[in-house]
């Protein structure tokens, strides 16, 4: 095999892994969401712009302001998960870019003077960390539901009232339940996908 990753590695993050969507009771500590923080905040953007910001939802309300929100398929995943996280991107996040990337002081007015730039910039880049997130949870031998079944808009009002912040995914986290798994489905194969030129 040309990969260095330990193949029971390969399997926990990759493989074997699927979308949860029921788990137990088992609760999710701090303790165990900032050691995934911690790993995943190595994840790559432009300019280190690191836009992903993370609401960890645990209450009973804060439970119930995201369920009225999901899609009536994602409510009760939502509702009965030990943790659950809101992932958005903050399309203000040029405001910390002198001390994330200090080498370019001038990257913050340079580059993102202009909201819609901005926008795209924190999209692109917050979805990359989130799928970073989804890995760390998977590292840390837990499972996730990640989930776009939503009403933004109203997430965003909800949860973000500044407007300065789109949510891009809402993530159940936790050991995997009793029927947890759907079967795997197909994924295209090298062949379809790479091509080279």
């Amino acid at each position: 095999m040309s990969l260095i990753l330990d193949p029971a590695a390969q399997d926990l993050l990759f493989r074997e892994a699927h979308t949860a969507n029921a788990f137990t009771d088992e609760p999710v500590t701090d303790e165990q969401v900032q050691a995934i923080y911690d790993l995943v905040k190595y994840a790559p953007t432009a300019f280190n712009q690191s836009p992903l910001r993370v609401v960890l939802v645990r209450s009973p309300e804060g439970r119930e302001r995201l369920v009225q929100h999901m899609s009536e398929g994602n409510r009760a995943k939502t509702a009965s998960a030990p943790l659950t996280a809101i992932l958005a991107a903050d399309n203000e996040f040029h405001e910390e870019l002198p001390k994330l990337f200090p080498a370019f002081p001038q990257a913050k007015d340079a580059f993102f003077s202009e909201r819609s730039v901005r926008e795209r910039s924190a999209t692109f880049n917050g979805a990359l960390q989130a799928a970073y997130f989804i890995v760390g949870v998977r590292a840390a031998g837990l499972a996730a539901g990640p989930m776009t079944g939503f009403d933004a808009a109203a997430i965003n009002k909800e949860f973000f009232g500044d407007g300065e912040h789109s949510v891009l995914a809402v993530v159940n986290i936790g050991r995997p339940g009793d029927d947890a798994y759907r079967p795997r489905a197909p994924r295209l194969s090298y062949d379809e996908v790479v091509t080279t030129v």
